[in-house]
């Protein structure tokens, strides 16, 4: 009996178990219903669709760089340069290592003059079918000759239609019946760093080499490098020959021309963005070179201390400090102390931007400039001039001697025999700087011996007595405004006393 007894408890025991595991499973289910999604069959939600900059990647580039490849092109220069012809390069054998006739022929031939042959290697890629080809300036500088090679093998003579240095651009044409696969040249405005790309050139004259990686960085400025352009970085491996050649986004379009590498580091190269060239190249088929425009004005940068002086919420804008007479600038009525902040529509953050624009303008165009004048928003119309080389800076050094006032200046009266050597009139009513205090705030403002000071805090100072009675006003933490000629540039700078 009572091992009937236990045999049922058991029975009982099990199934209440088993009922409780299964209403805890069912529980468990309804749960992960409510607060969770199957991801093998549920919709995409808002939680599990995938974010809209997390594309992916691309497995391979090989199709990409076969369909772009054929535009590609291979650029080999020669140059020739008078040289002197040694005894090695005697146009006959010698007679043995004891030639008789050594002193003879060394004597006749050597300081001869001799042709000698540079050549060089760089990249291209067509831009029309007919076979006008872009490239850089300095892979076809100065050359006597110039090859282009198809991506099929074929070799053609090129010729030069346009150059401009200051933005190392070139357009170069082969003669051709055919029609020539042409790259797509896409807008560069748009890349952003972390973007794919991809680089096909001549490094070293391997041909049609193939390197993938980002853009690592947009708008640089490169010292040396074309002074009207703001640099794309990339880590696509750009080396000697690559120069020239294109470098395309994930579209197949080109977005840059490699241009440069930086010596110092691996995986930084520059290309020129695309936007630039596209501006150039109808001109430089056309009329072989650009015509620049010139706004008339001397610039600088806004420091931090020349934002607070000015009531600037930023220091942003390209300071105008001096306005050249007769210039566009000057005729449209541009004031020295305005603070350019636009430039036909678009943004002037810092003075390389406005120079950027002004130089890439159409002489005679009229454009709108914003400036912020006495904390006031003003708009002016100018027309662009035609740009002109400017005259090297003057400098000057002067004598060490004195004793610096609470600004860390050591001041002097411009006699007739300082005017002749800092390049202002014989009459010329004001001060110079003779000496910086080097621990000074004025030094690390980088005020420099020899600069003419002409206002301090919209003050003229025309003489030692006015220089010294608007310093005596200044006191410790004030900010100071200094209106200086250094050379034939004039420029404000500015620091906390």
């Amino acid at each position: 009996m009572k091992k009937r007894f236990s045999v049922f408890a058991l029975i009982v025991v099990s199934i209440f178990t088993a009922a409780i595991v299964a209403a805890t499973v069912v529980w468990t289910g309804s749960m992960r219903n409510a607060h969770s999604v199957d991801i093998t069959s549920a919709s995409p939600t808002q939680d599990t669709m995938k974010a809209s900059w997390a594309k992916v990647d691309p497995t391979s580039f090989a199709d990409l760089a076969e369909r772009v490849g054929k535009a590609v092109v291979n650029i080999s220069t020669s140059k020739k340069a008078a040289g002197r012809r040694g005894i090695q390069s005697f146009p006959f054998p010698k007679f043995g290592p004891n030639d008789p006739f050594d002193d003879f022929f060394e004597k006749f031939f050597d300081g001869m003059p001799q042709e000698q042959v540079t050549r060089s290697l760089g990249s291209g890629f067509i831009i029309n079918k007919d076979g006008t080809i872009l490239t850089n300036n300095h892979v076809v500088s100065r050359a006597d000759d110039i090859e282009v090679s198809l991506s099929d093998g074929r070799k053609f003579k090129a010729k030069v239609l346009g150059v401009d240095e200051r933005t190392d651009i070139a357009v170069i044409k082969i003669d051709t019946k055919e029609s020539l696969p042409a790259a797509k040249l896409g807008n560069s405005s748009v890349m952003r760093p972390g973007d794919w790309v991809m680089a096909i050139g001549n490094p070293f004259g391997l041909d049609h080499t193939v390197t993938v990686g980002v853009v690592s960085a947009i708008g640089r400025l490169i010292g040396g490098g074309a002074p009207y352009a703001k640099f794309i970085q990339t880590d696509a491996s750009i080396n000697p020959g690559n120069s020239g050649g294109p470098l395309f986004n994930l579209s197949g379009e080109v977005i840059g021309l490699n241009t440069m590498i930086h010596a110092g580091g691996q995986g930084i190269g520059f290309a020129i963005p695309i936007d630039l060239a596209k501006q150039m190249v109808p001109e430089l088929v056309e009329k072989g070179s650009v015509s620049r425009g010139w706004l008339g004005v001397s610039i600088q940068e806004i420091t931090p201390e020349l934002a607070k002086s000015f009531n600037l919420e930023k220091n942003e804008g390209a300071l105008v400090s001096e306005v050249y007479s007769d210039s566009p600038a000057a005729k449209a009525g541009l004031l020295r102390g305005d603070i350019i902040v636009e430039f036909n529509g678009e943004k002037v953050e810092e003075p390389y931007d406005l120079s950027l624009q002004v130089g890439n303008s159409k002489p005679g165009n009229k454009v709108n400039v914003v400036v912020i004048r006495k904390n006031e928003k003003k708009n002016i119309a100018i027309e662009i001039g035609k740009y002109k080389e400017g005259e090297v800076a003057f400098a000057e050094k002067a004598l060490d001697r004195g004793k610096a006032d609470k600004l860390g200046l050591v001041v002097k009266s411009v006699s007739a025999e300082d005017a002749r050597k800092l390049g202002v009139p014989a009459d010329f009513k004001g001060v110079y700087v003779e000496r910086v205090d080097p621990e000074s705030s004025a030094a690390y403002a980088n005020i420099a011996t020899g600069d003419i000071i002409l206002e301090i805090n919209d003050s003229k100072i025309q003489s030692v007595e006015d220089y010294m009675k608007t310093v005596e006003k200044l006191k410790t933490g004030d900010p100071v405004r200094l209106f200086i000629k250094r050379g034939v540039a004039s420029i404000y700078l500015a620091f906390k006393l």
